[in-house]
């Protein structure tokens, strides 16, 4: 079976993306951070995307969704369970979570607006939603936009602004919003905890929360 562009990297290459994580330790833990800032910390959950299980299992999360079958055996291994499937047909049953998680997933997806479509429908009644992202117009998405294609991984992504993913939820019927953002240097040059802020503009790594009407 032929797999999405967006998808092929992360499996031929799963090893070399999970040890990123150890590489850049520090932007890691900065981002990690900032999800657990804005992630309930109660209810059952859903990591989409959920990768290698790099987020998912260290912030309690122990439901996962990942088209990559590489990457499904090494979430499975830090203790997550995990079904494949892709963001925008979501192998899961209605108003069936407390809180779904997306951490840089929707530049990856062929329809980011039908995967937000499929996180309403999968949340229950005020359930909330955590996704975060690189944010292309903060100061480092902006090189990240201009050297994607010196990247294996980041070839395929389509990076999204802040405000074109507020737009994106807001329209899907989201609302209540906070938001925080994190990594205000560029990644290689990252070797402490970058502190976290509220709001976007200036991060590169930003994490907005917003729940279900």
């Amino acid at each position: 079976m032929k797999l999405r562009a967006g998808i092929e990297p992360f499996e031929r290459h799963a090893l070399r993306y999970d040890e990123w994580f150890e590489r850049n330790r520090a932007v890691y833990e900065a981002e990690l951070l900032a999800v657990k800032e804005l992630l309930p910390r109660e209810g059952r959950g859903v990591e989409i995307g959920v990768g290698s299980g790099r987020f998912g299992s260290p912030l309690g999360v122990r439901v996962g969704i990942e088209p990559s079958g590489e990457l499904r055996r090494m979430a499975r291994r830090r203790g997550i369970e995990v079904v494949a499937g892709v963001a925008e047909r979501l192998p899961l049953r209605d108003s069936s979570f407390d809180y779904a998680l997306m951490v840089t997933v929707l530049c990856f997806v062929e329809e980011p607006e039908r995967a937000v479509e499929e996180v309403w429908r999968i949340l229950k009644r005020r359930g909330v939603f955590v996704v975060g992202f690189i944010d292309r117009e903060s100061p480092v998405g902006r090189i990240y936009e201009r050297r994607k294609n010196e990247s294996v991984f980041y070839r395929a992504a389509h990076f999204l602004s802040s405000e074109e993913i507020l737009d994106l939820m807001k329209r899907k019927g989201f609302c209540d919003f906070k938001i925080v953002q994190t990594i205000f240097r560029p990644p290689w040059e990252v070797t402490e905890l970058e502190p976290i802020k509220e709001g976007y503009g200036e991060g590169s790594f930003v994490v907005i929360r917003a729940s279900k009407s």
